[in-house]
């Protein structure tokens, strides 16, 4: 079994090792509030006016609540991680490979453009260096904060935090100065305009991989009511909150630039502070980066490789991606992640929480710690079910794409099983087992 110092990355967490409801709550909010919600905010508000964006954000948050509470309340009870609980809510242990290797790339991806904006800020304060040593040397950095885990994670975000949200109020106090907040509530936006179902797909997909992946923290807390409330208070102090205020500057400055707003609005020291809180994101970026990886190695060879390791791996990879402008795609990143993200947490909902397959498995492991003693080889409804749903998402024109793929993959998912299961006249969908379970 993996110990303390691999982060449970192939086990569950241990009574021992749960974590105080506060210290995830604190990293939850931080890997909302930061620097790419203000971004996210800003773009919003530079292609629609406040109530416009208000709506898009409310429909987008909404929407990630409900799948990370959902998600994230198996993931606290079970103690498993996103790609290991995969194994036994859908996927199977190959199936749970794919998963895996969805999660690590993606936010690998998501490492690069943090570390893009923060190497960006660093160069835009300091003027000294240049944007690819400053990428550098900040990824290096968050690497080796996330090799020491989550309590080095937690540490952080209880620094960055409530600086973070102290700059971000501050700026709004002086944008604010001098004018009524209905000068900005009832202005066009001063950019392109922006379309209700593309924001609404832009605010979901620009969290949905954090709601996919709210087990890879929340399984260090007890139980469904502490998860309730954190991912509650994270949305409306880090999504709704942050996005808004974000809408507001981007409506009094006319850019779209959140770090040229920050400057503008409160100077280098308020600048400096939103940097800076890129670390707190990043560094979970990276986590649930290395857990993914750990699951699709361990599924596709059989093979342990310690969470620290791929930490490196990954940490230099993302470092080298931020260093050759992967921001610059960001928004094309947001919206892709939109479509093909949601499929994976509604057929994870679905067969956990509905079809219930493993759960008696999982309930009887559960009183001793360990794992089931055997999983699906794979599931290739899984696998065929969150295809189809990232192309309905992908290419039906009607709707909110994000929504679109979340709920069809579940709806599909449960018919597909249904279908599977009387065909071969048994009571539910089975699958080739394997014992060889981590």
């Amino acid at each position: 079994m993996a110990n303390h110092g691999d982060d449970f990355a192939l086990a569950r967490v241990s009574a021992d090792a749960k974590r105080p409801t506060w210290e995830i709550l604190v990293i939850r909010i931080g890997s909302l509030a930061c620097v790419s919600q203000l971004m996210l905010g800003a773009a919003l508000g530079y292609g629609m006016t406040f109530w416009g964006a208000l709506g898009a954000t409310m429909v987008g948050s909404v929407l990630l609540q409900v799948v990370s509470w959902a998600i994230g309340t198996a993931a606290a009870k079970e103690g498993m991680s996103t790609s290991l609980l995969s194994r036994w809510a859908g996927f199977g242990k190959t199936g749970s490979s794919v998963i895996g290797g969805i999660i690590a790339i993606s936010l690998v991806g998501w490492f690069g453009v943090q570390n893009s904006v923060f190497a960006e800020g660093m160069y835009a304060v300091t003027g000294t260096l240049n944007v690819p040593i400053w990428a550098g040397l900040t990824g290096v950095a968050i690497t080796v904060l996330v090799v020491f885990g989550i309590k080095a994670i937690s540490k952080v975000a209880t620094v960055f935090v409530p600086l973070f949200i102290l700059a971000v109020i501050y700026a709004a106090v002086v944008m604010l100065t001098g004018h009524s907040i209905g000068d900005y509530l009832s202005t066009p936006p001063p950019g392109p305009a922006l379309t209700f179902a593309a924001a609404t797909t832009m605010v979901a997909g620009g969290f949905m991989i954090g709601a996919v992946t709210t087990p890879d923290t929340a399984r260090y807390l007890r139980g469904g009511k502490q998860v309730f409330w954190m991912t509650l208070i994270g949305t409306f102090v880090g999504e709704l909150g942050m996005n808004l205020i974000a809408v507001l500057l981007a409506h009094a400055t006319g850019t779209d630039s959140i770090v040229d707003i920050m400057m503008t609005l409160t100077g280098w020291i308020g600048a400096s502070i939103v940097i800076f809180s890129t670390v707190k994101l990043n560094d979970v970026n990276l986590y649930s980066s290395s857990l993914g990886l750990a699951t699709m190695i361990n599924a596709l060879f059989n093979a342990r490789i310690g969470r620290t390791t791929l930490t490196w791996v990954l940490g230099l990879g993302g470092t080298a991606l931020s260093m050759i402008g992967i921001i610059n795609y960001f928004t094309t990143f947001l919206t892709v992640l939109g479509v093909a993200i949601p499929p994976i947490a509604g057929i994870i909902v679905v067969d956990y929480y509905v079809l219930k397959r493993d759960r008696a498995a999982l309930d009887e492991s559960r009183a001793s710690g360990e794992l089931p003693t055997s999983v699906d080889t794979w599931n290739p409804v899984a696998i065929g079910v969150w295809i189809a749903a990232f192309l309905i998402g992908q290419f039906v024109g009607l709707g909110i794409p994000a929504i679109n793929s979340l709920v069809s993959a579940g709806v599909l998912y449960w018919v597909a099983m249904q279908v599977v299961a009387k065909t071969r006249k048994s009571g539910e969908a089975t699958f080739a087992r394997t014992e060889m379970v981590a």
